[in-house]
This record gives C-alpha cells, sequence and structure tokens, in this order.
C-alpha cells in the first residue's frame, strides 16, 4: 500500500503540489586557485509538496546551527543533505526559479523523501 500518495491526495486538496527541479550532488571538482566547486547531476522535474517545517524540526535545525528562510519538501524519490563519506554536499531544489538547498534528511522511506531546505543567495 503507498500511504505517501493516499496522504498527498489530501494534502493536494488544501497545498498543490508545485513543480520543482532537483540537481543531486556528485561531489566536486577542484577549480582555479585549487578552490573545490561543487558539481551536480543532470536536473530532474517533479512535483512536490512544499510546507512549514513543525516545531520538532526547527528544533533540530536549531541544534545544528542552521538559519534562514526554511521549508520542509516532501518528494518521490532521494534528497540528500552532506555526505561526507562520499565527500557531497547537499541536493540542490529549485522552486520558481529560487535555489534552495537540502540541509537535513527529516524522513526517508523506499518510494519518497521528507527533508528540509534552506534558501540559497546565489548572487
Amino acid at each position: 500500500m503507498d500511504l505517501r500518495s493516499i496522504s498527498n491526495a489530501v494534502t493536494d486538496t488544501v497545498n498543490p503540489n508545485i513543480l520543482v527541479t532537483v540537481k543531486a550532488s556528485t561531489g566536486y571538482t577542484i577549480g582555479s586557485g585549487l578552490k573545490q566547486v561543487p558539481s551536480y547531476a543532470a536536473p530532474v522535474t517533479g512535483f512536490a509538496q512544499v510546507q512549514a517545517l513543525i516545531a520538532a524540526d526547527l528544533k533540530h535545525l536549531d541544534d545544528l546551527n542552521i538559519q534562514g528562510a526554511t521549508r520542509s519538501i516532501i518528494l518521490r524519490g532521494n534528497l540528500n543533505a552532506v555526505v561526507r563519506t562520499n565527500s557531497k554536499g547537499g541536493d540542490l531544489v529549485i522552486i520558481d526559479g529560487e535555489t534552495w538547498l537540502t540541509v537535513a534528511v527529516l524522513e526517508q522511506w523506499p518510494l519518497w523523501t521528507r527533508a528540509a531546505i534552506i534558501l540559497q543567495d546565489v548572487n
């Protein structure tokens, strides 16, 4: 039974799913001046549920000293935050032209992921 599809059918009526683009981190390359330059896989587009964070998630991010405009995102597939053992940074999510960084995976199941994302200043 796909409980995510059942619950999404209900939440989508109140808070519609939106089209997002995900760029999965593939690690980094070395640029000029021997600086690390993040690299990403080809973008993948799909629908996601974007919501405010609940109090427990806000406390978790506060404990990690993460500040800024944050949201919770629920989507089919996997999102990853920093994976130091693989030398990967967080995955990027593009929503309405704004770039958000995955900073914490809150729930990860075989078919879907719920993660905390933070708005990035890309200027």
